[in-house]
């Protein structure tokens, strides 16, 4: 009856554990998520090699020296084993050189600036993180939209990333794969999603106060054409994204909705990158100065 009892909490723990799974990473929908997802298994499998006999030898020897065995004389022959040292050394040294030769070839095939291979074309979106949300244009469209990102499925999509804030880390769990954005610095990730669905993204480098609202929709719609649907939704809408309606997008905000954009200023994304770096450009820099003051108070 014990035994049972213990069978049924270890099998409800282990669903509890495993629920915990769903929309992470080890819930994959995308190829490079699905790639991490394999690396993160066999890494582990590779270390429990080593984990396992030692916990369990632990308990064993505990338990056959344990004190109280008086009947028992423990007499060890204090020599050299051969086959100790073969164990002690053999089976680190092949564990190392697996993971070594993993680590190699997954660095380059997981490499966040490489583009996929694919024989659909990739669509390109860029990525501008804010005080406290998210701003995707796509440039190829002339549309941009805060904290919704939307792409068919099955085919890649190339982001270009950067910040008007303090540093952030785009992140899509379920895709795989985060990069961080950075001021004045263009950071690039390849992704695709394998099925429709929509996925949870986030940001997963504190940034401030309004951090923990920091949150984005990435829909991967089921064909091109439902695309196209929520494309002309968003060029319906008559807002313009131009530096000077940027400048009131940067302020902070938490907990942001989400917003659409009909149309894009040519060269916005570029505009952001480039703006600590000249002073002759659209905005009011002095406006622009006191602006990035409070919000590094706020990431503060």
């Amino acid at each position: 009856m014990l035994i049972r009892n213990l069978s049924k909490a270890a099998l409800a723990a282990l669903t509890f554990l495993l629920a915990g799974c769903e929309g992470g990473v080890l819930d994959p929908k995308g190829q490079i998520g699905i790639d991490e997802k394999h690396l993160i298994i066999v890494a582990t499998l590779l270390m429990l090699i080593v984990v396992i006999p030692v916990i369990f030898m632990t308990l064993y020897f505990s338990w056959k020296y344990r004190d109280g065995r008086d009947h028992e004389i423990y007499a060890p022959k204090w020599a050299h084993s051969k086959t100790i040292e073969i164990v002690v050394w053999v089976v680190p040294i092949v564990i190392v050189i697996v993971l070594g030769v993993i680590t190699w070839t997954s660095t380059q095939d997981l490499d966040p600036y490489k583009p996929l291979d694919h024989e659909a074309r990739p669509i390109t979106v860029e990525v501008v993180s804010l005080n406290w949300k998210w701003l995707f244009i796509y440039p190829e469209l002339g549309i941009a939209s805060v904290n919704e990102l939307a792409f068919p499925a099955n085919v890649p999509v190339n982001f270009k990333i950067t910040s008007d804030t303090t540093m952030n880390s785009f992140f899509i769990p379920q895709l795989g794969s985060q990069i961080y954005s950075m001021a004045g610095m263009v950071t690039q990730l390849h992704l695709i999603a394998n099925e429709p669905g929509t996925f949870d993204g986030i940001s997963a480098n504190y940034s401030g106060a309004g951090f923990a609202g920091m949150k984005f929709k990435a829909i991967a719609t089921p064909t091109a054409k439902d695309f196209d649907v929520w494309v002309s939704k968003l060029k319906q809408h008559g807002s313009r994204l131009d530096p000077q309606s940027y400048q009131q997008l940067a302020k902070p905000s938490e907990n942001n909705p989400v917003e659409y954009y009909g149309s894009v200023s040519k060269g916005m994304f570029s505009h952001i990158v480039m703006q600590y770096m000249h002073h002759d450009n659209d905005m009011d820099m002095s406006h622009h100065s006191e602006h990035s003051s409070s919000k590094l108070e706020g990431a503060e």
